[in-house]
Formats: C-alpha cells, sequence, structure tokens
C-alpha cells in the first residue's frame, strides 16, 4: 500500500523503516529486528580479535588489521541489509583469511600488499561472474559432495592452524607432528579458554566464543603470560593497512609463486562462491525466505553486494569478506529482513574505534576460538554419502589434502581433479561437463608445472 492509499483509506503511512524493509510483509517488527541484529553481532565479534591475530602472522599490523576488520563489516553488511534486504551479516572469512596468511604470504612468498592486491581483483571478478550469468555455470559443475567436502576442509585446516598457535601440537621430525607440553603457560592457557568456550557454547551463549577470548586474555596478563603490545594505542593504526594494495604487483607474480595470480584468485573466487551459496541457503532457508521452488529471492543483488565487500575490504585491509553463517543466530531469534543485518553493521562500526586494543591479545586467546570454529565447520560432511566411492573418494581427498598440505588450492585441486576422472571411468561424462574437465585439465597443468619448477 502506498502513502496516499493509506492516507485514503484513513491508516497513518508506513514509516521509513517498513517501507525500506517490509517488516509487516516478513512478520516482524522493528524491536525483534533490532535485538536479532545484536544478536548476530555477538556471536561473529570474535572476528574482530581472531582476524588480526591471524592475519598480523603474514606482517600486517595488528590494529590496523582488527579497524580494517570492523569496517569492512560494518560496510558489507549495512549494505547487504539495505540493498538485498536480507538478515546476512558479513565480515572476512575464517579459511580464507588463513590461505591469505599461512599460504599466500608465508609459503608463496607473496608480499602481503600484493595479496591484497589479489583479494580485490576476486572481488572484481566475482561481480563480472554473477552480472554474466557465469557464476550458475559454475556451480552446476560442482557437486553437492565437494561443496560439503571444501567446507570440512576448511575446519580442519582451521582448527589445525589453532592447536598449532596454541603449542598443542607441534612439529616432530619422526612423526611430522606430535603433542606439545600441555602444562606449559601457553598450551594450558589455551586449554582454559577451550574450556571457557566449550562450557559457554554448551549452556547456549550467544557471545561464547568473544567471551573465552576476552577471559582467556585476562587470564593471561594476571599470569605475567602477556606481554605490552610494541604499537601504542592510536586512532592512527587504524590507517597502517588502508589503501595499501599492490595492484601492479599482482600481475608480477611468477616463479616461485606457482601458477601467481591464476591460483591465488581461484581459491580466493570459489571458496567464496561455496562459502556464499552453502551460507545462504542455511540462512534463507532457516528464515523462511526461500520460495517454495528453493530460489533464493534477491540472490544475484546479493552475490554482487558480496562482491562489492570484498573490493572494499581489500582497500580497508583485510581479506575476503563473506557472508557469515552465525547470522542464523540472529534468525533464531527473529530476524527476518535486512534491519537486522544493519543493527550487527552499526555495531560493528562502533567497535572500530576501540580496535587497537586488539594488538593486546595473545594468540593462546584466539587459538581456542580457531579450534571450536574448525570443528563447527565440519557438519557439511555429513551431507556426503560415504558408502558411494563417487562421493566419497573426491569428497576424502579434498578434506585430506587441505590440512595436510596447508593449502585449500591443492584440496580443491585434488577433489575436482578426482571427481572428473572418476566421472570419466564410470562413462558419465557428457558434452554438458566441458567446464569440468577444463578446471580439472587446468589442475593437472599445475601440478605438473610445479613437479618441474
Amino acid at each position: 500500500m502506498s502513502d496516499a492509499q493509506a492516507i485514503n483509506a484513513g491508516e497513518a503511512p508506513p514509516g521509513a523503516l517498513e517501507r525500506q524493509f517490509r517488516l509487516t510483509e516478513r512478520g516482524t517488527t522493528a524491536r525483534t529486528e533490532v535485538l536479532a541484529g545484536v544478536t548476530t553481532f555477538l556471536t561473529m565479534a570474535y572476528i574482530v580479535l581472531v582476524n588480526p591475530a591471524i592475519l598480523g602472522q603474514a606482517g600486517l599490523p595488528v590494529a590496523a588489521v582488527a579497524a580494517a576488520t570492523c569496517f569492512a563489516a560494518a560496510f558489507a553488511s549495512i549494505l547487504m541489509g539495505m540493498a538485498a534486504n536480507t538478515p546476512l551479516a558479513l565480515a572476512p572469512g575464517m579459511g580464507l583469511n588463513a590461505y591469505f596468511s599461512f599460504t599466500v604470504v608465508q609459503q608463496m612468498g607473496v608480499p602481503w600488499p600484493v595479496a591484497l592486491g589479489c583479494v580485490f581483483i576476486s572481488g572484481v571478478a566475482f561481480l563480472v561472474l554473477t552480472l554474466t550469468g557465469v557464476r550458475q555455470m559454475i556451480v552446476s559443475v560442482i557437486p553437492q559432495h565437494l561443496f560439503a567436502a571444501v567446507a570440512g576442509g576448511i575446519g580442519l585446516f582451521i582448527g589445525f592452524i589453532g592447536l598449532k598457535d596454541a603449542g598443542i601440537v607441534v612439529a616432530n621430525p619422526a612423526t611430522f607432528v606430535s603433542l606439545g607440553s600441555v602444562t606449559q603457560p601457553g598450551p594450558a592457557l589455551a586449554l582454559f579458554g577451550l574450556a571457557v568456550i566449550g562450557a559457554l557454547s554448551v549452556w547456549n551463549v550467544r557471545a561464547a566464543m568473544l567471551i573465552g577470548i576476552v577471559l582467556t586474555t585476562i587470564a593471561g596478563w594476571l599470569l605475567g603470560e602477556v606481554s605490552a603490545p610494541s604499537e601504542p594505542y592510536s586512532l592512527a593504526a587504524l590507517t597502517g593497512t588502508a589503501f595499501k594494495l599492490d595492484l601492479p604487483g599482482v600481475f608480477g607474480l611468477t616463479g616461485s609463486h606457482g601458477l601467481g595470480l591464476f591460483e591465488i584468485l581461484f581459491v580466493f573466487l570459489f571458496v567464496d562462491l561455496f562459502d556464499n551459496i552453502g551460507t545462504l541457503v542455511a540462512v534463507t532457508k532457516r528464515a523462511g525466505l526461500m520460495d517454495a521452488a528453493g530460489r533464493i529471492p534477491g540472490l544475484n543483488r546479493i552475490l554482487m553486494t558480496d562482491a562489492v565487500a570484498t573490493m572494499v575490504g581489500a582497500l580497508a585491509g583485510t581479506s575476503t569478506v563473506t557472508s557469515y553463517v552465525e547470522s542464523a543466530a540472529g534468525v533464531q531469534a527473529g530476524g527476518r529482513t535486512g534491519l537486522s543485518a544493519v543493527v550487527t553493521g552499526l555495531l560493528f562500526l562502533a567497535t572500530m574505534f576501540v580496535a587497537p586494543y586488539a594488538q593486546l591479545v595473545p594468540l593462546a586467546a584466539t587459538a581456542p576460538a580457531l579450534i571450536v570454529v574448525g570443528g563447527l565447520m565440519l557438519l557439511p560432511l555429513t551431507e556426503v554419502n560415504w558408502e558411494d566411492p563417487m562421493a566419497a573418494i573426491p569428497a576424502f581427498l579434498t578434506v585430506a589434502m587441505i590440512p595436510l598440505t596447508f593449502s585449500i588450492a591443492n584440496g580443491l585441486a585434488f577433489g575436482i581433479t578426482a571427481h572428473a576422472l572418476l566421472k570419466l571411468i564410470k562413462g558419465q561424462a557428457s558434452k554438458a561437463d566441458w567446464f569440468l574437465f577444463t578446471l580439472a585439465g587446468l589442475f593437472v597443468v599445475r601440478f605438473a608445472w610445479m613437479a618441474a619448477a
């Protein structure tokens, strides 16, 4: 009903919130949406501390990354709420931040400004693929069991990084890895944090991970295990990564960087795509927004928002921004419109001004959050039919190769290549699979090139 129609009918015209978010149509109220937005924020606020801890290991200034994390999450969530009217919050993605830090920067030797340039270009590519409809073709050739395997493999990857950062798992020349000395202060502190987060989680405390990180940090300070930061508190520190991306350097990636630009962009693009599709299905289905045919209303607007958010995040100085499944907590609290995402974004914006305090948090405090998040990401593995070799073999290779080779790219390569090969052997290949076999062929070339390098 328009404002004029409402007046003629003797009713008060709808307010700005009603016009923008269609609250009544979706059976919700502004108060419910605000509470849902606060709930979502509390469940994902841990990223403000965890993301800087991960990217800081790649040489990025921790305080600046914390600010960039807050800004990117605020911008993306508000844009999602306003443009797509969906109760979906966004922030720098777990898994891709680990790939950025440990694989691209530390293993491949790519300078972090160049890595940020790769993130920006992947956002541009995501936008182009969405606008041209190529995104649908990419999704159609990837079977559901590989979507699930990638999510599970990344979960193991994140969990392994958490155990390593905590000193619970250490290198061993005879067995590659072994149990560390859990009675040492660092591992003991991490185990304390893990116990706190676990206890709060089973009691369904929304901010379990955030509270666990804070309490573990306090315990570390009391025990003298946390030293004063080398960077002083300063709002000027918030600009340490802003506009520091190196786009010209991206196109010079050669040599020890593997296939350079192609490989890095492939992982940033595909994992972001997988994350989004999985999260969108989970959240919109729970919110009752998916139509009878299983379609997600405004899907292109949602994916375009994600692409723009990734580009803005790279400009601010953080890794790929993606949709957060923690948004489901806000939906559970009643969120049905983009207003809840806007509220979440505003809370992240307010948090930006205390971001330099993120440098006070030790790895022993953020490691438990990584372990818990990694464990929760294993849920999609239940979707794999482990009794069917056509699904089980590619899925296992994907899940195993991601953490064991410390590379999401290797997991994707083994999984997609195995899927294509088994399909060919079984005689199920068709002309419609040309893109799948093109991807598999490129991966085979990649393996051969790496072996010869």
